[in-house]
């Protein structure tokens, strides 16, 4: 036989369980803690300066975003896409042609009825 493997018979084997020999109660179970509860912070301004454009309505839509920052994330959509509609009509009106001003003028008499003789 191989003297390298132990005969399980030559030592004895751990005794299971607690030992017998002491007394002491197991210690009462605690009641399971709750984990704690995590509520999401309150919205708050981020702080974002606007720099007016110059361009009035374009600085009253930007000026709308500031609504954002009272609003829960779910909110912000509304205000974002409301914000970027105004704005790109605004674009789009400047690509507009200037519609005509009053009624066609008249056309040019010829300056040959201009001298009779």
């Amino acid at each position: 036989m191989n003297d390298s493997v132990a005969d399980p018979h030559d030592s004895p084997a751990p005794p299971a369980g607690p030992d017998p020999g002491t007394t002491s109660s197991p210690a009462p179970a605690s009641p399971p803690v709750p984990p704690p509860a995590f509520e999401p912070a309150a919205p708050r301004p981020l702080g974002v300066e606007r720099v007016p454009t110059g361009d009035p309505a374009a600085d009253e839509l930007l000026t709308r975003l500031a609504d954002a920052d009272h609003l829960p994330a779910d909110g912000h959509q509304e205000v974002y896409e409301d914000v970027h509609r105004g704005l790109r009509d605004a674009l789009t009106a400047l690509d507009a042609r200037p519609a005509p001003q009053g009624p066609p003028a008249p056309p040019a008499t010829p300056h040959a009825y201009d001298h009779r003789s």
